[in-house]
This record gives C-alpha cells, sequence and structure tokens, in this order.
C-alpha cells in the first residue's frame, strides 16, 4: 500500500485532523499534508512515527514477488473460451502434474 493512502486512512480511523495528528508527531501539518497528497515520499523511519502518533503500528514483512510472465497470458483466450467445468478439470490436471513434478 502506498505510504499516502497508508497515512490518509491511520489519520481518518484515529479521528485526527492534518496539523492534530503533526503535532503528536512533533512535526508540522505540511509534512503530513505532503505525505498524503502523495507530493513526498517518506522513509519508513517517518511513515512508521506518524502512523505510530495515530495509534497504529506499522509491521513489514517479506512476500514472494508475484510474476507474470508473457507466456503464462499466451494461453488466456484458450482458457477463457473454456467452460466451468472444463477449467476445473484443466486445474485439477495442472495439479496432478505439479504433484508428480515434485516427486520427481
Amino acid at each position: 500500500m502506498k505510504p499516502a493512502i497508508l497515512l490518509s486512512e491511520a489519520r481518518a480511523r484515529a479521528g485526527l485532523s492534518q496539523r492534530a495528528l503533526a503535532r503528536r508527531a512533533g512535526t508540522s501539518q505540511s509534512v503530513v499534508a505532503r505525505i498524503e497528497l502523495g507530493i513526498t515520499d517518506p522513509s519508513s523511519h517517518t511513515l512508521a512515527s506518524l502512523l505510530e502518533a495515530a495509534g497504529f503500528e506499522l509491521t513489514v514483512r517479506l512476500e514472494p514477488a508475484v510474476s507474470v510472465d508473457k507466456h503464462m497470458l499466451e494461453d488466456l483466450e484458450r482458457i477463457l473460451s473454456l467452460t466451468p467445468e472444463e477449467r476445473l478439470l484443466e486445474a485439477a490436471n495442472l495439479s496432478r502434474f505439479e504433484a508428480a513434478a515434485k516427486r520427481v
């Protein structure tokens, strides 16, 4: 999620004005406004401090990136032309194939 949206949502959920949040965080209202407008991209420390002042905690975790290779999209038209039953059969076949490949 973008810092602008995250901060704006946290501030709204806390029922704070930009000025009140800035006061709690020890910064200026213009800093909060520039972040919420997407003009400034805050450091993780600044964002965490502002969120904490709004009563929230910023947590970070690593997740594998989802990538879509072009070759995966080449079969899209064919898949979309299948009936729901044919799509389920295709998914079951793929699942069996992946399970067999993992055993090898």
